[in-house]
């Protein structure tokens, strides 16, 4: 076991501190502040070859999976809201990535990120009013119309909704088989039927364009499709034979995708961190440095603690998820789990220790609060995760347990004739 970031990790993590640092930072107050799209840090972003195509070849060249974490922390550390701006085309990437033909991908991908000094944006576009984590539950249709899709419906809490070069849509097909009966479909940016419905004016990452998308008799080829209309069929008639599709249980998927997110929670409670121990150092109390006083070393020693325990089951179920073993026990949900909730009482509590002065706008940890509730919330609820957790830990028990009682009957099986 090897706990050590190596050199070329430990570069990269420099690298995306110092972009944090000099670009990110700069602009994070005007862009929360106004809910505006940060379209500079955006292009420097791109320029150095973060948040593209560059970023998702070296992501996949990362044998141990830490990569995309480290780029995730550091750049929340800068500004959450500005750090999903610069990520949220990779969720519509990954859609196609994962649903898509090579086809589909080499044509699709690109126009989630753009070519050279070229920006645009991609959208994944799953959640709607009535069907946030219950996902099985969609209502947003597609219907076969010759040689057409026909969408119709409305997905909500959409980043880069309605503004986005590419909207990859998950919809239901058959309704009667659940997530069995659904497919994801391109829609690009100015299809006929396709607009952008309400703005999100959020507590949060304010600046991420979050945002409705409107599907209305909204017609698509038959070839934006992901995964084509064989793959298709063939999902859908498992589902109707009630044989499990890979698709039908989507933990083990979903698992590869948490630690990312709780990653990007760190990145908030880390930053908060740092800038408690550079406030309250030098100031005093009844002529005691604040820094040496037991109560505040008590507080800030739990914060470090609980950052440090999220972060190795972060890089854990990133090591996991990248080398293809099974997180059978929910680890990547731990990670996203506990990071969210790590974070939101990090933030909480450093502003208990701070004091009035932080729940002001001249304070940086009143917008480090604000950003830090989503995520206890999107990507799964908090909620959401421990029941994940709870139902893989015990179907993991009881699949354990079975493997047990085998090797113990096969053992009286052995054991019987000598006994005679």
């Amino acid at each position: 076991m090897d706990f050590a970031l190596n050199d070329e990790q430990l570069e990269f993590k420099a690298r995306c501190r110092k972009f944090a640092r000099e670009v990110i930072r700069p602009v994070a107050r005007k862009h929360d502040e106004e809910e505006s799209i940060p379209w500079e840090a955006i292009k420097e972003a791109r320029r150095q070859g973060f948040g593209g195509l560059e970023a998702i070849q070296r992501n996949a060249s990362d044998p141990e999976g830490q990569m995309q974490v480290i780029s995730a922390e550091e750049f929340h550390w800068g500004c959450a809201g500005i750090a999903l701006a610069i990520s949220g085309s990779g969720l519509a990437a990954a859609g196609i990535a994962s649903s898509g033909t090579p086809e589909q991908m080499q044509r699709w991908v690109p126009e989630c990120f753009g070519i050279g000094e070229e920006i645009k944006l991609g959208a994944y576009a799953v959640t709607e009013p009535q069907a946030g984590s219950d996902v099985k539950s969609l209502k947003t249709t597609a219907k076969r119309d010759g040689d057409e899709w026909v969408l119709g419906g409305t997905k909500v809490f959409i980043t880069n909704g309605g503004i986005a070069d590419v909207h990859v849509v998950v919809a239901t097909v058959d309704p009667e088989l659940g997530t069995r009966g659904q497919a994801s479909f391109v829609v690009p940016k100015g299809t006929p039927g396709l607009s952008q419905g309400k703005k999100e004016t959020k507590l949060g990452i304010r600046a991420s364009h979050t945002a409705e998308i409107v599907l209305e008799e909204c017609r698509i080829p038959a070839e934006n499709l992901l995964g084509g209309e064989e793959k298709l069929e063939k999902k859908l008639q498992r589902g109707r034979e009630g044989k499990k599709s890979r698709g039908a249980d989507a933990l083990a998927t979903f698992e590869i995708t948490r630690p990312l997110v709780g990653a990007s929670a760190l990145g908030i409670a880390q930053a908060a961190y740092e800038w408690t121990l550079e406030y309250l150092d030098g100031q005093s109390e009844g002529g005691v440095p604040l820094l040496k006083q037991q109560r505040i070393q008590q507080t800030l020693a739990d914060v470090a603690t609980e950052i440090e325990a999220a972060r190795l089951l972060v890089q854990r179920a990133a090591w996991m998820g990248r080398n293809g073993m099974p997180m059978t026990g929910g680890q990547g949900s731990m990670s996203k789990l506990k990071g969210g909730d790590v974070t939101m009482w990090a933030t909480t509590t450093l502003m208990d220790l701070v004091g009035p002065y932080a729940q002001t706008k001249d304070c940086p940890l009143e917008k480090w609060f604000r950003d830090a509730k989503i995520y206890q919330l999107f990507e799964g609820t908090a909620e959401i995760q421990r029941m994940v957790i709870s139902r893989m830990q015990a179907r993991d028990y009881g699949e354990r347990l079975g493997y047990a009682a085998e090797i113990a009957a096969d053992a009286q099986k052995q054991a019987e004739p000598v006994a005679a």
